[in-house]
Parts: C-alpha cells; structure tokens; sequence
C-alpha cells in the first residue's frame, strides 16, 4: 500500500498548482503540473511492473 499511499501524495501535493495553471493562467504552474503528471506516470509504469512481476512469480 506504500506506493498508494505514493500516488495519493503526489496527486494531493500538485492540487496548488493545478488551481493556479487553469484559475489564473499560471504558466510557472502549468509547467509544475507537467512534471508531477510525467512523475505520475513514471510512477504508475513502475507499479504496473512491479504487479506483472509479482503475478508471474507467483505463476510459477
């Protein structure tokens, strides 16, 4: 549940900026967001392969 917990803190820590990008056009914001949703994705690929490994070891 570790990395949950990851991708809750990500998400949660980058609602300031998604505020500031699309409320008031904030580029400095926008770029913020960009990264977060990079690392985000980042994230999520290394869990899926985490998942796939696990479910092949246990496969076996």
């Amino acid at each position: 549940m570790n990395r949950f917990n990851e991708i809750k803190d990500l998400v949660m820590g980058m609602e300031a900026d998604f505020e500031k990008f699309y409320d008031k056009k904030n580029q400095a914001a926008g770029t913020r967001v960009r990264k977060g949703m990079q690392d985000l994705k980042n994230i999520a690929q290394d869990i899926r392969k985490e998942v796939q490994d696990i479910k092949n070891a246990e496969a076996k």
